[in-house]
């Protein structure tokens, strides 16, 4: 902290060779023994998923809670070439019992002008009880040996608190759906110059989406989604780099059920929407996926179905001068005022998005209102100047540092 910033990007300790990483696990506090987890085994992705949904993310005022399902957990922790011992679990020695988790998966990240391999780290938890244990910091150093031991030496992570150091910081903004159960659950209040009845009036959304063309994205649409995907990408300073296979199980296998029919935007088990808009060929696409949290204590309702969007793209980005044509802007109101239409036909409850990528043009015109929440983004092992998340740095406009969505 209070560093200047650096003058040039790069690594801040070199890369370790293989042979020069511990071989054995670090030391647990007496008692607890390390478990490598498998995602595909239904018994242990529940042990997962009932370790998070007790102890994972609150907010401040412990009303809400993430809620991540089995079918959320197999879609974030199973892209191409993960690596299981990335998922790593610690139990208690005598009974067995689940009662902390981290994760990584591989990525490949650009930022600024420097590509490099890199692990996402997500769902660091620790039970409740064991806060004391300092398990967090052992869990930090173990998934690090793990993913050093794959020849990787830097991470992308993300956190409510901040840190030494971010490199970016952003804002969550919610766009309310269900307004009468965001006031009774106290997720949203009725503004002191409105009433109940004008706020749903204001906020009701239409009941289709307006874009000729648009539809259901599948599996003919994947090469021309990576290859728009791509080129979109190079707009933001920080941006994953993905291969077809990846593009293909991001936004194609959290898809549900897909022989049952969508009914009313949905499907049994879904966790990602993902929509083309076809004129001859693939024009743009966006996508959001469910992250339900439990409603801690309320009489009437324990769910808030929450959609997170999640990445999008559109042509329109590429003709000359659109920056100060306002074309993509008017496009991108379009487009997520289409997604937006279909999530509160799927009965989500709140839009949830971060001031990144392009999402600031978009916000005011879509009746997004600011939250209280902050994400922090972070690299482990890169050294790089500050990138526009919440505000504007330089010429960068805000959001346009950043290109990676966290789940």
């Amino acid at each position: 902290m209070g560093e200047e910033p650096p003058s040039e990007d790069g690594c801040i300790e070199p890369t370790k060779a293989i042979e020069d990483v511990r071989r054995e696990p670090y030391p647990l506090p007496k008692d607890f023994e390390w478990s490598i987890l498998d995602i595909d085994d239904p018994k242990q992705i529940k042990e997962v998923y009932d370790l998070l949904s007790l102890n994972y993310v609150e907010d401040d005022d412990a009303a809400f809670r993430f809620q991540y399902s089995a079918e959320f957990l197999e879609w974030a922790l199973k892209p191409p070439g993960y690596f299981k011992e990335w998922h790593l679990g610690v139990r208690v020695s005598s009974n067995k019992k689940l009662v902390a988790f981290i994760s990584g998966v591989p990525t490949t990240l650009r930022v600024r002008g420097n590509v490099f391999r890199a692990s996402e780290i997500n769902f660091l938890c620790v039970h409740k009880k064991l806060r004391s244990k300092r398990l967090a910091p052992v869990l930090i150093k173990e998934v690090t040996r793990q993913v050093h031991l794959q020849g990787i030496a830097q991470a992308i992570y993300t956190a409510g608190l901040v840190l030494p150091t971010p490199v970016s910081t952003c804002r969550y903004y919610h766009r309310s759906l269900n307004i009468p159960k965001l006031v009774d659950v106290k997720f949203t209040y009725v503004p002191r110059n409105m009433t109940l009845a004008r706020m749903i009036r204001v906020y009701k959304t239409d009941t289709t989406p307006h874009l000729p063309g648009l539809r259901e994205m599948e599996e003919k649409d994947i090469p021309q989604v990576a290859d728009l995907f791509a080129q979109y990408m190079q707009r933001f300073n920080m941006a994953p780099i993905m291969t077809v296979g990846e593009i293909r199980h991001l936004f194609l296998s959290g898809r549900g059920n897909v022989e049952k029919p969508c009914e009313k935007y949905r499907r049994p088990k879904q966790v990602l929407w993902a929509y083309v808009v076809e004129e001859h060929r693939i024009t743009d696409f966006f996508s959001f996926y469910s992250l339900p949290s439990t409603i801690i204590n309320h009489p009437r309702h324990n769910l808030l179905e929450a959609a997170y969007l999640f990445y999008y793209a559109s042509n329109v980005a590429f003709e000359p001068g659109v920056d100060e044509s306002n074309k993509l802007k008017t496009r991108l109101v379009d487009l997520i005022g289409d997604a937006l239409i279909i999530a509160n036909q799927a009965n989500f409850d709140v839009f949830n998005a971060v001031t990144l990528m392009d999402n600031v043009s978009f916000m005011d015109d879509l009746k997004f209102g600011a939250g209280d929440g902050l994400l922090n983004f972070y690299l482990y092992n890169w050294r790089t100047a500050p990138l526009a998340g919440v505000n504007a740095i330089g010429d960068v406009g805000a959001g346009r540092g950043v290109g990676v969505v966290m789940l």
